[in-house]
């Protein structure tokens, strides 16, 4: 693909680079008044909605989302689009119940906030397991989708991936959270361009949207390919062994809880707001951007799917997280190509740049600070540039391992190990801001239960896929593997739930002055809100994920 780059393509790639660095420059030289950490980890706490919004979707959308979903559409798996359209929901409920306890508070981390509501213990838990989870499931994965980024284009994998890292890590070491945040506004748009045009070229060379129902229809004939319908309905039976739809139903918003209600690398975007306001719409606005990944990342797939059936197109389906890029390199002119590739990099550069941020947050304020608290704000920026050389070291180490997870591909790879570490923590979040009598122990005994079933899980599934352990069939451990992965997270957040309120209720509770500020007040107070035009965003946003689901949930679409 290297050498179908036209000179303006690489133009405007050099051109995006350009910018972003700028940007990454101006920000780093306008500092806020608060300046120190407040500046570098919370960007001066002086963020707009706008920005905001487009940080949450930009630091989301990754490399790694991109090549999934749209893998995820060739190979015929639309359930695995019902993730973006969850998140949408789930978003609000970051905007209007979780984020007022956390400005309220004035934490860096969500850690810190743990502490708060609960005890030392549960924040030193949550600090060890974010940063786990960071190589595991963000840093090394972002390397990983950059990388097969760079090779469409022709750069050697691990080139792809040492490039990846120093030109994400140069940005975001110079400017802290505001480089992060207002690259990733222009990095959102640069993507939304590149992938609509994608989009609509590649449906142009199709022949139209009829003439691709008719290409998924005769190829549905043939024996090993997935049915017409299964490219367009979001809700497979409860039996189904990938996507059942009780698991999408409710066991994807528990992972989705853990991820855009309680985690570090999402939530701290709405920690730099201005007021709760900014943070509330920036939160809406991130709900109504992921609805377009279904149109624009999905959809392409499928697309390619169909391309690739007429031999229009050339990729291998045991490699189908690939069909994004040998679309852009099939069919997308000179100029628009350099484009989506920038709209790629942008994905992969923002999602990484956030990871770094939010990693090397977490190591200076609760791992840094607290066995140093005499270091002075210079001291904590320092700190956090050097972690993040730290943690990126650790993530390449990671990638070889990562691979002999991925038979699902790279979108099942992220969500399935996920199931196996969030319940736990969106339990004790959740419950701990609406039920006061939920107490320090019972929080830490529903963390480690949770963590030592689901880590078992994960562990046993490893050894499983790699040979390394016989599994019969009908066994304990062969059932305890066989369940869905979604169902696996609705069972562990229940039982992670009932240990949480056993242990609770055998205890007493947190004096109440320490509860004031972190949970919600007597249940007749609760409801006092007023309507505005953010409850109206809200009304619509919830009116088009509906919308999505029925236009989804029927064969009507396709004909």
């Amino acid at each position: 693909m290297l050498s179908s780059l036209s000179y303006l393509d690489i133009t405007i790639i050099l051109i995006y680079f350009g910018i972003i660095l700028w940007i990454a420059q101006w920000a780093s030289k306008n500092k806020s008044e608060s300046g120190g950490a407040v500046d570098y980890f919370l960007a001066g706490r002086n963020s707009g909605w706008l920005v905001i919004g487009a940080s949450l979707f930009a630091s989301n959308i990754g490399s790694e989302i991109i090549l999934g979903v749209s893998g995820a559409g060739a190979r015929g798996n639309m359930p695995m689009a019902n993730f973006e359209i969850i998140a949408s929901l789930v978003l609000i409920l970051l905007g209007w119940v979780f984020v007022p306890f956390y400005l309220r508070t004035g934490v860096y981390t969500m850690p810190e906030f743990l502490e708060k509501r609960y005890s030392k213990a549960c924040r030193s838990y949550l600090s060890v397991i974010s940063i786990l989870a960071y190589v595991i499931t963000k840093i090394s994965l972002i390397i990983f989708a950059g990388a097969l980024v760079f090779e469409t284009i022709g750069i050697p994998f691990w080139t792809g991936a040492i490039i990846t890292v120093v030109a994400t890590g140069f940005y975001t070491v110079l400017g802290g959270l505001k480089a992060v945040i207002y690259t990733d506004m222009v990095q959102a748009f640069i993507l939304l361009i590149g992938t609509i045009a994608v989009t609509a070229f590649g449906l142009y060379a199709l022949g139209g949207w009829d003439h691709m129902i008719d290409v998924l229809t005769i190829a549905s004939a043939q024996e090993g390919n997935p049915p017409t319908e299964q490219f367009f309905n979001l809700w497979r039976p409860m039996t189904d062994t990938e996507y059942p739809w009780t698991g999408m139903l409710f066991g994807a918003p528990i992972l989705g809880v853990w991820y855009w209600c309680t985690d570090q690398y999402i939530v701290q975007r709405t920690l730099s707001a201005k007021d709760i306001n900014n943070a509330r719409k920036g939160a809406l606005f991130a709900g109504y951007l992921k609805l377009l990944p279904v149109f624009i990342f999905f959809i392409p797939g499928v697309i390619a799917y169909a391309l690739l059936q007429e031999g229009a197109i050339d990729f291998s389906m045991e490699n189908a997280d690939q069909a994004l890029p040998a679309m852009i390199n099939g069919f997308l002119p000179s100029g628009l190509k350099g484009l989506a590739i920038a709209g790629l990099l942008a994905a992969l550069m923002s999602s990484l740049s956030s990871a770094f941020n939010s990693s090397s947050t977490l190591l200076t304020i609760d791992f840094y600070q607290k066995y140093k608290p005499t270091a002075t704000q210079k001291d904590l920026v320092s700190f956090g540039r050097i972690a993040t050389v730290v943690l990126v070291i650790v993530s390449l180490g990671w990638i070889p391992f990562m691979k002999s997870l991925m038979g699902g591909g790279i979108f099942h790879y992220l969500q399935s190990v996920q199931a196996y570490i969030s319940p736990p923590i969106a339990a004790v979040f959740l419950f701990g801001l609406f039920y006061k009598w939920i107490n320090a122990k019972g929080a830490i005994v529903s963390l480690w239960v949770g963590f030592a079933v689901g880590v078992f899980r994960l562990v046993a599934e490893f050894l499983s896929n790699e040979g390394t352990i016989q599994v019969n069939e009908g066994s304990f451990l062969g059932v305890f593997l066989d369940i869905n992965f979604l169902h696996f997270a609705l069972f562990l957040f229940i039982l992670c739930a009932v240990i949480l309120m056993i242990v609770s209720k055998m205890g007493q509770p947190q004096p109440a002055e320490m509860l004031e500020l972190v949970t919600f007040k007597r249940r007749s107070e609760r409801l006092k809100v007023k309507w505005s035009s953010d409850a109206t965003l809200t009304v619509i946003l919830i009116g088009l994920v509906l919308a999505l689901w029925w236009l989804f949930s029927t064969w009507g679409i396709a004909n």
